[in-house]
């Protein structure tokens, strides 16, 4: 793991900045240990080791995307559609349609 990108997703976690994160790419923020406390989703096959990190692991649809804060996380590409509109709101994009 590239210590840059570690010390990135600490920094945002420490400043309470949105981190939006899909599928395995939760393995990034466990290895940053800032999952302590959360409630997050996952690929299933990663929601052990958001366990081990002190997350708690939200079995959702992969269609679907959980919110804790900052932090905006989804089981895989279905979810993009849902995963992507958290992720704005919490960025406090407005899009009128």
């Amino acid at each position: 793991m590239n210590p840059k990108v570690i010390d990135l997703v600490t920094h945002f976690a420490s400043n309470n900045k949105p981190i939006a994160a899909i599928c395995h790419g939760i393995q990034i923020l466990t290895a940053a240990n800032v999952v302590k406390g959360k409630k997050l989703t996952a690929y299933p096959a990663v929601g052990p080791e958001v366990t081990l990190a002190g997350g708690t692991f939200v079995d959702v649809p992969a269609t679907e995307a959980v919110v804790d804060g900052n932090l905006v996380t989804s089981p895989a590409w279905p979810g993009h559609p849902k995963w992507i509109a958290a992720f704005l709101e919490i960025l406090g994009t407005k899009i009128d349609l």
